[in-house]
């Protein structure tokens, strides 16, 4: 269910894309948080700014132990950013979860458009669910498959602190 927030000033938009969902490492024999770490900052962290028909600011956040280990930033081109609402705008309306992955991409997608406020972790979402299955995983798989290439291909500068 879309959050019901006001829409940011003029249009702009705001991605945040957050490895894992839970804040724990994935466990990957069982593919299940894990239980000898507790709740602790992201691995990665991929946030894109910007407005529509204007190139956008991509900044990429690694982690190592807690730290922030590498930083780096960049522009996304106006036709890229076109693209990119464009397929976001697909999960508009699924489910959500406030602490289960119901996606199976071990990742937290939160979106903030003129058009959309949604994210997958929200409180209030779908009670009880088990998981996702079918297109709506393949379109969030998409959705967050194309988050990271935009990342990697453009957040190549190191970002400024």
């Amino acid at each position: 269910m879309p959050r019901m927030v006001a829409p940011p000033p003029s249009g702009e938009f705001n991605i945040t894309l957050i490895r894992p969902f839970s804040g724990k490492a994935i466990n990957p024999q069982t593919h299940q948080p894990s239980l000898l770490q507790s709740p602790g900052p992201p691995e990665s962290h991929i946030e894109i700014l910007g407005q529509p028909n204007r190139p956008a600011v991509v900044r990429r956040t690694n982690y190592t132990s807690g730290t922030a280990t590498n930083e780096k930033a960049g522009d996304v081109p106006k036709d890229d950013v076109e693209e990119l609402m464009s397929l976001v705008s697909a999960v508009r309306g699924f489910p959500s979860h406030e602490t289960k992955d119901v996606f199976g991409e071990d990742a937290r997608l939160e979106l903030t458009t003129f058009d959309i406020q949604w994210a997958n972790a929200e409180e209030g979402g779908a009670e009880g669910a088990e998981g996702v299955e079918g297109e709506q995983r393949e379109e969030f798989a998409r959705v967050v498959q194309s988050i990271e290439a935009l990342a990697r291909e453009f957040a190549k500068r190191d970002a400024a602190v």
